[in-house]
């Protein structure tokens, strides 16, 4: 098939489903699909509410970094180790979370703290990368759920032509529609996922560069702070 024959079936889809109205042709579509749709479905919605659960959290992550770094710092100035933390404390997000951690470790020497927020960094990289395996898992589980329907739909039109010993289009339109509903709707659920997983993946690549930018910036205050002493 050419691309004009191909932009000419989306056509006939796309005006299909506003006669019908785009919920009731979904649903008359995915009942023609047969028993695959359903699994490919369950890997929509699991898929989504993993997406909506690292979009909320993500979100919470999220802070001014550069206005985060300014208040330690004259917290540092005005009233040392004890009233960074107290802002530390009162900020969500994992820079803080890791500014935390190395100020903790202050007491015990410079090594120390840097140590602290090296570990503590890769922890909070570990918690903004969680649920992420399973969004990955749905993106390559629904086309191979839709292509294992292509073929038991193809199975389903040669049976049918065995039976009536004849071919007809009448006869493989059942089969064949089961075939290309399921791998049009597995790879459908493919593509929505994939497209929240790609933000997902900047939004935390954004933020570990954040926290690694910060946390040297960090470093060298303590070690102004130190020297100053």
């Amino acid at each position: 098939m050419d691309i004009f024959g191909v932009i000419s079936s989306l056509f006939n889809v796309v005006a299909q489903a506003n006669n019908q109205g785009a919920l009731n042709w979904l649903v008359t579509k995915f009942n023609e699909g047969g028993f695959f749709m359903w699994p490919i479905l369950a890997s929509l919605v699991i898929g989504l509410a993993f997406a909506l659960e690292r979009m909320y959290s993500l979100s919470r992550a999220r802070i001014d970094t550069k206005k985060f770094i300014m208040q330690v710092k004259k917290a540092l100035d005005e009233g040392g180790v004890e009233a960074a933390k107290k802002v530390c404390e009162n900020t969500r997000g994992p820079v803080a979370s890791v500014f935390y951690a190395g100020l903790l470790r202050y007491n015990e020497g410079l090594d120390a703290a840097e140590k602290a927020i090296i570990a503590y960094g890769a922890v909070e990289m570990s918690f903004l990368e969680r649920g992420m395996i399973w969004i990955s898992t749905f993106i390559t589980i629904a086309p191979m759920l839709g292509f294992t329907g292509t073929v038991q739909g193809m199975i389903e039109a040669f049976d049918a032509i065995k039976e009536a010993a004849q071919i007809s289009p009448a006869i493989v339109a059942s089969g064949i529609s089961v075939a290309l509903l399921t791998t049009l709707f597995g790879l459908v659920v493919a593509m929505i996922l994939q497209i929240f997983y790609n933000y997902f993946v900047s939004r935390i690549d954004r933020l570990v560069g954040d926290m690694e930018q910060s946390s040297i910036e960090l470093i060298d205050a303590l070690y102004e702070l130190k020297n100053r002493r």
